[in-house]
């Protein structure tokens, strides 16, 4: 993930929460091969410990090869075991700081902050990487409305702070436009990419004109 001074806004693929590893690679490598990717998460809400490692060893080599981050939702001190450049906690924990020490100076750890300001604001003050914030639109992965809040948040944070934003919850090539526009430095897609009707390489390549318009 870029750490340039003002660059543009970049694509952030997250995984569906239900896969097959052997059968989901050559998606992954498609979308990974249509464009500029920043960084790819792994998240599989609810599998166990053995199952999240087959898929990392599976998956992250084709990801770090090409330069991508690779980051898992969840624990920091397993995403640091299992070679991953990076951990991403779903909600902001009561002891941040301690996430941080666990994720040590080098795994990259962002943090969802929903619509909240004072969470995004304790996270950046205690050390993440980035914080995100959403839904920003209705979103199929979680089956959640949009945050009314989250996209006046996004745009006022990307307007005072200095932390990477990242903007989340359905994000297609029809919002991707307005989410550039309001200052995100990432948008996060989920379904828009594993569920587009041409396939995930066709999905990445509307997207990112989409994104390249509003530049």
């Amino acid at each position: 993930m870029s750490s340039e001074p003002n660059p543009p806004c970049q694509l952030y693929l997250i995984s569906p929460p239900e896969l097959d590893p052997a059968a989901f690679l050559p998606l992954l490598t498609a979308a990974l091969d249509a464009g500029p990717v920043a960084a790819f998460q792994l998240r599989l809400p609810g599998a166990d410990e053995a199952v999240l490692r087959a898929a990392i060893e599976m998956l992250r080599p084709d990801v770090q090869r090409r330069d991508i981050a690779f980051l898992i939702a969840g624990d920091p001190a397993f995403a640091r075991a299992t070679g991953c450049d990076g951990v991403h906690l779903e909600q902001m924990p009561p002891r941040f700081k301690a996430a941080r020490a666990a994720a040590g100076d080098d795994l990259m750890l962002g943090v969802s902050c929903g619509a909240s300001r004072h969470e995004a604001m304790t996270a950046a003050e205690e050390g993440a990487d980035y914080v995100s914030f959403g839904p920003l639109w209705d979103t199929v992965t979680k089956n959640r409305s949009a945050d009314p809040l989250a996209l006046k948040t996004l745009t006022w944070w990307a307007e005072m702070m200095e932390t990477p934003c990242v903007g989340v919850g359905g994000v297609t090539p029809d919002t991707a436009a307005q989410g550039v526009a309001s200052g995100a430095d990432f948008l996060a897609v989920v379904n828009a990419v594993w569920a587009h009707p041409d396939g995930p390489a066709e999905a990445v390549r509307r997207l990112l004109e989409a994104m390249g318009t509003a530049r």
